[in-house]
């Protein structure tokens, strides 16, 4: 049964979360000290690799399902920065089965738009997350066609893919931004750039993905 979360739960989440340190952006550090991170994260088992994008931020709040649109929307604007990971399309983030409660296909949509835009560190990964990011003017670090499955490589015409090549690209990635996550999105996109294209080298997938890595 999923929990279902009401402005009491949320405030909960809130301060459970501001227990753990502070995480605030310094622009000329490129650091982040004393700002809170919202992570919106659909419980899909094909995406669970993404966690290591977030593990090592230490006051987030982590949303994967049950929550509706109106509570949705709190957190975003109750957070300084919110990254959005797993499957979705140039329209948004797919909510996928865990949040019924909002009516819409995407979790985040276009909508979601003027709150987006109050801020600059936003972080969106997944696949043609750069049409939805330029259609709208956002800013943040993002991906465009993001290979995390065999048959997707297929799709992109990568051939002769195994799982063990994109299971590598997959975690190389998150292992990579995992160390940075905590920095400014330009400190970023130029650490994750160079980091993962050294695996992009013996990796088709990783470089395919590498070539497709963003920031506005």
């Amino acid at each position: 049964m999923r929990r279902k979360f009401n402005n009491k739960h949320i405030a909960r989440i809130k301060n459970h979360n501001q227990m753990f340190g502070t995480n605030e952006w310094a622009s000329k550090t490129g650091k982040c000290c004393n700002k809170s991170t919202l992570v919106i994260h659909p419980t899909d088992i094909s995406t669970v690799f993404l966690k290591g994008v977030y593990e090592g931020i230490p006051t987030k709040t982590v949303i994967t399902g049950g929550v509706n649109e109106e509570e949705l929307v709190q957190l975003i604007k109750e957070h300084d920065r919110v990254m959005m990971m797993g499957h979705g399309s140039p329209n948004g983030l797919f909510k996928a089965s865990s949040f019924p409660e909002v009516e819409e296909t995407f979790v985040i949509n276009k909508s979601h738009v003027p709150l987006l835009n109050e801020k600059e560190e936003n972080v969106f990964i997944w696949c043609n997350a750069d049409m939805f990011v330029n259609s709208y003017g956002l800013k943040g670090f993002y991906t465009g066609m993001f290979i995390s499955e065999v048959n997707e490589a297929y799709y992109c015409g990568l051939p002769l893919i195994t799982q063990d090549i994109v299971d590598e690209s997959n975690y190389g990635f998150t292992n990579i931004i995992n160390r940075h996550i905590t920095e400014n999105r330009n400190v970023i996109h130029k650490k994750v750039k160079n980091e993962y294209g050294v695996l992009s080298k013996k990796n088709p997938i990783a470089s395919y993905n590498n070539n497709r890595l963003y920031v506005n």
